[in-house]
């Protein structure tokens, strides 16, 4: 089984600035697009579509965004509820 997404490494310094991360353009800009449909009024804009082309084809900005959506979403409905995992304790 081939694992994919970010090494713990990566997760870090992805935290702060993108552009000193190290990162590769490709993940930046999927990171981009995580930020923007997580915002509050999420707009892709005409220069973020565009460098999202120059990294990945229509079907591949669909599958991201889809994914994208779908966690943020399921985010928002545990925060909005207050769910908690069975083993969370404020610690």
């Amino acid at each position: 089984m081939t694992r994919r997404g970010l090494t713990e490494d990566q997760v870090q310094r992805a935290i702060g600035s993108l552009e000193s991360s190290g990162l590769d353009d490709r993940t930046i800009v999927a990171l981009r697009l995580a930020d923007t449909l997580a915002a509050p009024h999420p707009e892709v804009g005409d220069e973020q579509y565009a460098e999202l082309r120059r990294h990945f084809d229509d079907g591949e900005i669909l599958e991201l965004a889809v994914a994208l959506s779908m966690t943020t979403g399921w985010q928002r409905f545990i925060e909005a509820f207050g769910i908690r995992p069975d083993r969370w304790s404020p610690t």
